[in-house]
């Protein structure tokens, strides 16, 4: 299943993922840099930024700063990871910025429940922005 991630939420997008790639289902989300995030972006930049700076350079944590691997930490976080069952999940899981030359010619399918046509507010951010934002990600 391919999933394209144009003005998708984050988060209904990886829960919907987590849930298929438990059930068995390769799963590759193209357009990562443009889901989006509800909220004002004051506040979501503030709380990605404590996520990145928490921890030191030598020990971490670390968290990632691009689009497409702050999608699969998000994805990661629905999953049971630690267990057998989660690890082949998340191996199923597959995050890209735009669209890679072998799946142009694939049928590219959206999820409806996680539009973000369904926002009751207009406050959300790009990916591609806060991934500027928090790190050294270049456009």
């Amino acid at each position: 299943m391919i999933i394209d991630g144009t003005n998708l939420i984050l988060g209904r997008l990886a829960s919907y993922t987590a849930k298929m790639a438990l059930e068995g289902e390769q799963v590759i989300i193209v357009n990562s840099e443009k889901v989006v995030i509800s909220g004002k972006k004051d506040n979501v930049y503030s709380r990605y930024k404590v996520k990145v700076d928490r921890g030191t350079p030598q020990k971490g944590p670390y968290f990632p700063k691009q689009a497409d691997r702050l999608i699969r930490r998000t994805i990661r976080g629905m999953l049971p990871y630690r267990h057998e069952r989660g690890k082949m999940a998340f191996k199923r899981v597959m995050c890209y910025l735009g669209v890679p030359e072998k799946y142009k010619n694939e049928k590219i399918e959206t999820v409806k429940q996680a539009d973000f046509s369904r926002l009751k507010t207009a406050n959300f951010v790009r990916l591609e922005k806060l991934s500027v934002l928090i790190g050294k990600w270049k456009q």
